[in-house]
């Protein structure tokens, strides 16, 4: 796989599967983990088939566009938006100006994503250590993740998780990115894969399955399934208008976006699925049902029910690890769209862009760890698909139809049907606009 052949030697991905890992690993994260499963638990089988729907929608309009538009500009945000006005009114500088909007969200949710990993690789150690065994009961839980999440309570694992994420992306796109996604997003499927067979064969984990699969039809009347499916499948895949653009820019021309596309859907929905066969049949084991989600799940009522199970230590560790590596590889991804910009911007190397951008980073996601819920709130409700809408419109609207196929249809034996250039247009630019605003209307859908 050849670079970029304008990316004036841009670092690249060395491999189209290191690309498709790189992506999975930015689409696989908490929302997998803590979010997917309890939708499952609240509405069921019936949430599966409007989430696969909105799956595919995005996936083969706005994720295939976040990937050719960075592509085709060779650029991060700024970059490819400014070259869109270019285009366009002759002028980069108005849409330079709005590419500012998705490289701010994207630091944004990467200063407040390194406090989640901080407390991922926290628990991580200690599963390993065997230190949480000291913990009796889910109030001892409560305690030491209160203790963990409270304004600078975890400055040490904090700051160790940032500066392992900014080693590996100071290494370069594919000597750090590409090679670390290759080794974490396969063992994190193994280690769950490995959880989802275990957890099967315990007494009781069948009322979790017979709970996952089967379906009432009549729960597709309720449009909350609806709105919580779109809201999971849209930030699911990560389209912001940031990270997935900026793996783009790195992407060879040989290869084939909308194939890449679909592996990542596939793969992030595959990812959903072991979390919900991990952690739905574990708590029917102890013949509880999943009400809970986000942190409070992940770090509070989980270990505590890995706790009573048998091989406790065993399971607490692999579960831990795996978690683990969702959430590295994602804060990696937060974090390349800034950097790229400020590698772009003030032509300072590799090095310097990460260690100026993960300095910033640090110091900013250790004073935020007493705010972090509200701050990613309002990342995922705002942020998050404004970058998305203002990508979709500048790449499918302003870009310009002709040379926006030929962006997609790029390396394709077969150009994509006529049906996509209309739905990318209208319907997922649309969704973008329904998610910003049932998001504030509801506090955050996904």
């Amino acid at each position: 796989m050849k670079n970029h052949p304008t990316s004036g030697g841009r670092d690249a991905f060395r491999s189209r599967w290191g690309f498709k890992l790189a992506c999975i690993g930015s689409a696989v994260g908490m929302g997998n983990i803590w979010m997917f499963p309890s939708r499952v638990s609240a509405y069921g089988a019936v949430f599966l088939l409007p989430y696969i729907l909105f799956v595919a929608l995005i996936a083969s309009t706005g994720v295939i566009g976040e990937m050719a538009f960075g592509r085709a500009a060779g650029g991060g945000p700024i970059v490819a938006f400014g070259e869109a006005a270019r285009r366009r009114t002759g002028s980069r500088r108005w849409g330079e100006a709005l590419g500012l909007v998705p490289v701010a969200g994207s630091l944004a949710m990467a200063i407040g994503y390194s406090v989640v990993v901080g407390w991922l690789l926290k628990y991580a150690a200690d599963a390993l250590t065997g230190a949480w065994l000291e913990n009796r009961g889910v109030e001892a839980f409560d305690a030491a993740f209160s203790s963990a999440a409270s304004a600078w309570g975890n400055n040490l694992w904090q700051t160790a998780a940032v500066v392992i994420a900014m080693v590996i992306m100071a290494l370069g796109i594919g000597g750090g990115i590409e090679k670390a996604n290759k080794v974490m997003m396969p063992l994190f499927f193994c280690l769950f894969l490995g959880l989802a067979v275990y957890i099967s064969t315990l007494p009781g984990a069948g009322a979790g399955y017979r709970y996952m699969f089967l379906m009432d039809p009549a729960g597709l009347l309720d449009p909350m399934v609806w709105v919580y499916a779109l809201g999971q499948a849209f930030f699911s895949l990560s389209v912001a208008g940031n990270g997935t653009l900026i793996y783009g820019s790195y992407l060879s021309r040989e290869a084939d976006v909308p194939a890449s596309a679909r592996t990542v859907a596939l793969f992030d929905t595959l990812a959903a699925m072991l979390a919900a066969l991990v952690i739905i049949p574990a708590m029917a084991t102890a013949g509880e049902t999943l009400s809970r989600s986000g942190p409070g799940l992940l770090f509070i009522f989980l270990p505590n029910l890995f706790r009573e199970m048998p091989g406790g230590p065993v399971i607490m560790a692999v579960f831990f690890v795996a978690a683990l590596f969702a959430g590295m590889t994602s804060l990696i991804n937060l974090f390349e769209a800034p950097i790229a910009t400020v590698q772009e911007k003030f032509r300072l190397s590799r090095l310097a862009a990460v260690g100026a951008v993960g300095a910033v980073g640090l110091a900013a996601s250790l004073a935020i760890q007493g705010i972090v819920s509200p701050w990613m709130d309002v990342c995922s409700i705002y942020a998050c698909p404004v970058g998305a809408l203002l990508a979709g419109v500048f790449f499918f609207w302003v870009w310009g139809k002709a040379d926006c196929l030929s962006q997609v249809n790029l390396a394709r034996r077969k150009p994509l049907g006529s049906w996509f250039y209309p739905l990318a247009k209208y319907a997922f630019c649309g969704v973008t606009v329904i998610v910003l605003v049932m998001g504030a209307i509801k506090g955050g859908i996904g």
